[in-house]
């Protein structure tokens, strides 16, 4: 690329010199920073910058050198110099010597706005030419006291320089940042940049230089390899930032989809990296370490942000997983498109010790709940599914069997699989935290079961149900043991103390069913021995009542004490016999009606029918048994017609025949 043709006057050769000006006129195009010809590099550039035709002075003799401000020898000496102490490098990029310091060349430079004109349009090597002139210009008339009187135009002139390499400094930054973000890489470009550092260091190779009030950057490195640096750090740190991450309500894999796409992206930018970048720069910027190096930070710092959000156990089990398992394998920084060039063996934790700890016990500390609702949904379709629908047992080699062990079991083993694959220390704690729930988990059960069994109906499931979780639960200690080299002693302490429990559920179970069973028989006795009383036609005189009587109170007691002694509660039974066998031996008829009321009010349900048959039984005539009826008439009424316990309701009573 050429530039319009200027010219440019420049100043006289000295002060006695002719008035006459000279005239140069400039043409400069921006060098392909790959060319190993002459014209490379620093001087090289500058060389390129201007071509002068200059007119020599009339008062000055033939072969006298051009005292100008471009003095030729200096020019040359320059270059000489340049031509000693440069290497050729990576595909044609120069380095400039180090222990030489480069002759400056003395010219008129181009104005701020020409120069800035070539950093806009990316002319970097151009323009880096032309401030360099305009610095040592500056720098020679700072010597020379040319501002003494005057510091605010030096100052000025100082920080139009500063301003300048500035704004180069901005443009290489832009070039690398860009770098990763074009779909093609600019091969020629970044090389350009390689030079121009060369450059710049050699140019400015003295660090103590004094200082110069006003003026302190003149002159001084201004450390753009650095920049450099800072520029790949930045635009790793875009290229994290560019991966896509949805939020969790959109996707509840939101996390998880995001770190496969940040892997994905940055993968791709590392192959890049291998195969079109690196080439353009020598093996001492170490461009893929670098590059390796600014990603990892970037991730880092992208992972510290990612901790402070308040994830659930899926969440933080993603990130673990990916730090520990995915980072440095074949799937990102271990891929093998990626090898050899991208190395990992020096790179830092990418989590610091603090917050990797502080990320495993967030994980376990969400663990916890959900390792105690997963222990909760096995109660719960117990509950639900198996003592609420009466679901016979699973039997398994003739023994009743449960699948409780096998359900603990996996939740135990499939945590401590998932954790261990992250580190050993993280495995044992949930080990530890499994342990915890169980021991939690088998009193909650068995409380439950209780309650659901304790005061249900009698079923046919019940007893085997008791039976297959004692054998379940001992099963899963042996499992613990072998599987999982438990210490199951505070697990056997729960485990006997649920067994006795189970136990006594089953024996009080079957205590409550045998009371039931003599509740029946003791009543069943009673009524059959009341029909049969009340049945019989023959008349008894004084002497027979007297007799039966006692027999029947003889007899009551005996089959009342068998019962009780068996387990019978019922003991509202008892003085229904006495009541009949006082009836029948009583004379008077007024303690014959006594005793009718209290058999009224201790036996609700009986009827008139039974009181009438007692009395025929008594021996009493019809207009007796009806006047003592009518007597405890109110009793009857007042009475809850069969309420609570029954026993007269079931008796059928004989008809009445009365002789007279």
């Amino acid at each position: 690329m050429e530039l319009d043709p200027r010219t440019v006057t420049s100043e006289p050769a000295s002060p006695t010199s002719s008035a006459g000006e000279e005239k140069m006129e400039i043409t400069s195009e921006l060098s392909s920073p790959t060319s190993h010809s002459r014209d490379s590099g620093f001087f090289g550039s500058i060389r390129r910058l201007s071509t002068w035709k200059s007119k020599q002075s009339p008062n000055k003799e033939s072969g006298k050198e051009d005292t100008g401000t471009w003095k030729g020898k200096g020019l040359l000496r320059s270059f000489r110099s340049y031509e000693k102490n440069k290497t050729t490098i990576c595909d044609g990029v120069e380095k400039i010597g180090e222990n030489k310091e480069a002759e400056p060349i003395q010219g008129k430079p181009l104005s701020v706005m020409e120069i800035n004109e070539l950093i806009q349009k990316r002319q970097l090597l151009e323009a880096f030419a032309s401030i360099k002139l305009l610095e040592d210009e500056t720098i020679s008339e700072r010597n020379a006291e040319k501002y003494k009187d005057n510091p605010q135009e030096l100052l000025r002139k100082s920080k139009d320089v500063n301003f300048l390499y500035n704004s180069i400094a901005n443009a290489i930054q832009s070039i690398v940042e860009e770098t990763l973000e074009a779909s093609t890489v600019e091969e020629t470009m970044l090389t350009s940049i390689v030079t121009l550092i060369a450059h710049e260091e050699a140019a400015h190779p003295n660090t103590d230089k004094a200082v110069h009030p006003g003026s302190d950057l003149l002159g001084r490195p201004r450390k753009w390899r650095e920049m450099w640096r800072e520029a790949i750090n930045e635009s790793a740190k875009k290229r994290v930032l560019k991966a896509p991450m949805a939020s969790k309500e959109e996707d509840s894999s939101w996390l998880d989809l995001h770190l496969n796409f940040l892997q994905k992206l940055l993968r791709e930018d590392l192959l890049k990296i291998k195969l079109s970048v690196k080439k353009c720069y020598p093996e001492e910027y170490q461009v893929c370490d670098t590059y390796v190096e600014a990603f990892h930070k970037a991730i880092a710092s992208h992972l510290q942000h990612l901790c402070q959000r308040l994830l659930d156990f899926n969440e933080l089990y993603t990130l673990l997983n990916w730090v520990a398992n995915t980072y440095h394998s074949e799937l990102f920084l271990g891929h093998p498109d990626l090898k050899p060039e991208v190395k990992t063996e020096n790179l830092s934790l990418l989590l610091t010790p603090a917050d990797w700890d502080k990320l495993k016990n967030n994980y376990i500390a969400s663990a916890k709940e959900k390792i105690k609702s997963y222990f909760g949904n096995i109660l719960r379709l117990e509950v639900t599914e198996k003592w609420e629908k009466e679901v016979h047992s699973e039997v398994e080699e003739n023994l009743y069997h449960a699948l409780l062990s096998f359900d603990i079991q996996t939740i135990i083993g499939e945590h401590m699989k998932l954790s261990g694959a992250i580190s050993r220390s993280l495995e044992t704690k949930m080990l530890e935290l499994c342990m915890t729930e169980l021991l939690e988990f088998i009193p909650r059960f068995e409380k439950e079961f209780e309650k659901a069994w304790s005061t249900a109906q009698d079923s046919p499931i019940f007893a085997p149900y008791v039976v297959a979780y004692i054998n379940s639960f001992h099963d899963l200690m042996s499992g613990l043991e072998t599987e999982f080299e438990v210490d199951t002693e505070e697990l056997q302490k729960i485990l006997a103390a649920l067994t006795r429990n189970f136990t006594n559920i089953f024996l009080t179970k079957l205590k409550t069913k045998t009371q039931e069973l003599l509740r029946e028989v003791h009543r069943y006795v009673v009524k059959e021995y009341i029909t049969q009383v009340i049945k019989h036609r023959w008349r008894m005189n004084r002497e027979t009542r007297q007799e039966v009587s006692k027999k029947m109170d003889l007899e009551a007691r005996i089959f009342h004490n068998t019962l009780i002694d068996q387990g019978s509660d019922s003991d509202w039974l008892v003085p229904a016999i006495h009541h009949i066998a006082k009836i029948i031996k009583e004379k008077k008829k007024d303690k014959i009606k006594v005793y009718v009321k209290k058999l009224c009010q201790n036996y609700p349900d009986i009827r008139k029918d039974h009181i009438l048959a007692i009395l025929a039984r008594r021996g009493l005539g019809r207009t007796r048994r009806a006047a003592i009826l009518r007597q405890v008439c109110h009793v009857l009424e007042s009475s809850s017609g069969g309420e609570g316990n029954t026993l007269f309701a079931e008796i059928d009573v004989p008809v009445v025949i009365c002789c007279f």
